[in-house]
């Protein structure tokens, strides 16, 4: 792609839920997969790994995992990305170094470079005209998408995309103004007011207003707490994600 068109496809990035009943060539996909290596990653040490996942039956095991969403099952390839320091841990034992990555800050990398190297494979996919969509239930089901997949101990599930070629195409998402997240030289608070005016048009949208008729709530923030991310839910997720890094040696 020409500089131009790749600028052009991060702008028209949209998630596609939706595939059509058609094979990913086993050339493309290792272009996308090449790609996702040629990531950022800390001191070249690839801590991550990529499960690929095309069978039905295998995909019939993860799908419950994440609460049963169509796409799981639709899309032709499913790539579960890993935090992965197992691999290079071993290859530290096996000559003689010290095995020093089994702690927390390791896995916060493992977590960046998993998702640099997913970011790379999303931008390949749509360059060859494929579609995508990241799922968050990942983290929330990570122990049981580990056993399903046989991840050992020191691989950590951290993201899932669904990858087809599309069968929609929604509109894009709103996004929140370059001013409310970009900060130069320093960090700028906001005041009440400030915020207001950044959150204008995504507490205005049409969008919006089917969810606060939808869930009889009035305003935009309440549907976040109350329904689709509640303080409960996420302490929940929270303990099961802490229980299971533990197991895993990422934390004491």
């Amino acid at each position: 792609m020409e500089k131009n068109a790749i600028l052009e496809s991060l702008l028209q990035h949209r998630s596609i839920r939706k595939y059509q009943d058609k094979d990913i060539p086993q050339e493309v996909l290792e272009r996308i997969l090449e790609a996702g290596t040629r990531a950022s990653n800390t001191g070249n040490m690839q801590v991550y790994s990529v499960v690929v996942t095309q069978s039905a039956e295998m995909k019939a095991k993860l799908s419950p995992l994440h609460f049963n969403q169509p796409m799981i099952k639709q899309a032709p390839v499913v790539l579960t990305v890993a935090a992965d320091v197992a691999r290079f841990q071993h290859w530290c034992e096996i000559n003689g170094a010290e095995r020093s990555y089994d702690n927390f800050l390791w896995f916060v990398c493992g977590c960046i470079d998993s998702m640099l190297f997913a970011q790379n494979m999303a931008v390949a996919a749509e360059a060859e005209g494929l579609g995508l969509c990241f799922l968050g239930t990942t983290l929330y089901m990570a122990k049981e998408i580990a056993e399903v997949l046989e991840m050992p101990k020191g691989v950590i599930p951290i993201t899932t995309l669904t990858l087809g070629y599309p069968a929609e195409k929604p509109a894009l998402t709103d996004r929140l103004p370059l001013q409310a997240v970009v900060h130069y030289e320093k960090y700028r608070k906001e005041s009440d007011g400030d915020i207001r005016q950044l959150y204008y048009d995504t507490d205005h949208s049409e969008l919006t207003k089917r969810l606060l008729e939808e869930n009889q709530l009035p305003n935009l923030a309440q549907v976040f707490t109350r329904k689709r991310y509640t303080k409960k839910d996420n302490e929940a997720i929270s303990a099961r994600l802490l229980d299971f890094l533990k197991e895993n040696g990422f934390l004491e």
